[in-house]
């Protein structure tokens, strides 16, 4: 068994939603926009070479258009449900307005004080998130023979993901940034079954697109 996996982790591309500030969720099944075409592109053009695997991503389809070089290259390929975005239930694919952005700054901010149990409207919690997101993880490193696999996913769900995978308190979720097409390498060690940040999140592979930064 090789000691070692290398975890490449990126949240998708820009779609017109997240360019409108608009909550896709798990609900909204969008497409990347251009720029998010680009984004994908440019990350492939500069990690197209990466020993990968296999690819995970969520079933929403702006996390497949995400890595498509590298599913064009033929390599394996899994969707899965648990790592698709939050439910934001009732306010996904609404208009943004000033009664919607008091609701999710009070939400977060009551996840950030600890209230991880609360769900968005009709949606769901952190802590539902990181329960579907457990099995997915526990398959992922039942595999060892695959040394290098490539993630792609969503923002919220990708920072309940790094809090679990670095026995961080879920509620210091926040503390991980991300950005469209943003990367995080990861390095998972068998013998000391533990996580450890590599580097992220990068984004140099974005610079020559000056609209996405």
């Amino acid at each position: 068994m090789h000691p070692t996996k290398d975890i490449y982790l990126i949240r998708h591309g820009e779609t017109d939603y997240n360019r409108m500030g608009v909550v896709q969720g798990s609900g909204i099944d969008a497409h990347l926009n251009e720029l998010g075409r680009r984004q994908a592109q440019a990350f492939f053009d500069h990690y197209g070479d990466l020993a990968i695997d296999k690819i995970y991503t969520s079933e929403l389809i702006r996390t497949h258009q995400s890595v498509d070089g590298f599913i064009r290259k033929g390599i394996a390929w899994e969707r899965h449900a648990g790592l698709n975005e939050i439910s934001w239930g009732s306010k996904e694919g609404k208009s943004p307005n000033t009664d919607d952005d008091l609701y999710y700054k009070n939400l977060t901010r009551t996840w950030r004080e600890g209230n991880i149990h609360v769900p968005s409207d009709e949606g769901e919690s952190p802590v539902q998130v990181l329960e579907r997101q457990k099995p997915v993880v526990d398959l992922i490193l039942s595999r060892p023979e695959e040394q290098a696999i490539l993630i792609a996913m969503h923002g919220r769900a990708m920072r309940v993901l790094l809090t679990y995978l670095f026995e961080q308190p879920l509620k210091k979720m926040d503390d991980f940034a991300h950005s469209n097409l943003c990367l995080y390498h990861l390095q998972y060690s068998y013998p000391d079954r533990a996580f450890k940040l590599i580097k992220g999140p990068l984004t140099e592979h974005l610079r020559h697109l000056p609209d996405s930064m």
